[in-house]
């Protein structure tokens, strides 16, 4: 799998699809994902919507270098707004649509709320746009399933090094200066038309965060799946990709 260097941390990506006059599809993983635990979607998507599909790994996972310090409050607005729009530079894409899921998906709106990039459109699956307490408590819980099962090396199928996957992400999220994240402020100033994903047994959020999506984005829909947790394209893979086919078939490029 190649390599690509953003703000001198080697990130790993990979191609699906071919290419295609469409803009293509930049995915952003969970706050515990990587290229590899997208499994065989990205593929899938590719296929469905005739778009080539760009998966990359964030700083600390996946094959990516691994963390070597605390994340900041601000983690996900350095990730909106230094590394995607370099990598996106770097490898030469133009007006992508963005595919992010949980902290991906949030990453995706402060991107395209941010004004200063041009974007075909969103798809987030799961999203967060403020802390809720079932989250933290999901989370808080994720921690001791970590310490006391066999979690550690599950994830390490999916991460070069797992504790630095882990622990990079359960330390912000209850990292009590994380209580007051919101990225509300983005919503209202996304142009481009969104698709907002979220399971009725998401025990990371409730609805209201999608719900939120939809009050304040001048154009954006709701999907709200049925025995469906936080990872939707897992759980109903299929009404994913029937939904982002239809989606993405309506968007200008």
């Amino acid at each position: 799998m190649p390599f690509i260097p953003i703000l001198e941390h080697r990130l790993e990506y990979a191609w699906f699809g071919e290419l295609s006059a469409r803009a293509p599809v930049v995915m952003l993983h969970e706050g515990l994902g990587s290229v590899a635990l997208w499994r065989e979607f990205p593929g899938r998507l590719a296929a469905v919507t005739g778009r080539r599909v760009l998966a990359y790994s964030r700083y600390g996972y996946g094959k990516s270098d691994p963390l070597r310090e605390k994340r900041e409050p601000t983690f996900m607005h350095t990730e909106a707004l230094e590394v995607l729009p370099r990598l996106i530079e770097a490898l030469d894409i133009e007006r992508p649509v963005l595919f992010g899921h949980s902290d991906g998906g949030s990453i995706s709106l402060i991107h395209a709320g941010a004004g200063r990039w041009s974007v075909t459109g969103v798809v987030v699956l799961a999203p967060h746009v403020f802390v809720e307490e079932c989250c933290t408590a999901a989370i808080r819980q994720s921690k001791i399933t970590y310490d006391t099962t066999d979690l550690r090396t599950r994830l390490a199928r999916y991460h070069d090094d797992p504790d630095s996957a882990f622990r990079g992400w359960n330390d912000i999220w209850l990292d009590p200066r994380f209580t007051a994240w919101n990225i509300e402020e983005f919503l209202p100033s996304i142009s481009c038309p969104v698709l907002a994903i979220q399971g009725e047994g998401d025990e990371y959020g409730t609805m209201e965060q999608i719900d939120r999506i939809e009050r304040q984005c001048p154009d954006a829909s709701l999907l709200k799946l049925e025995h469906c947790g936080h990872s939707p394209h897992r759980d109903q893979p299929d009404a994913v990709l029937r939904a982002a086919k239809e989606f993405m078939a309506g968007l200008p490029a």
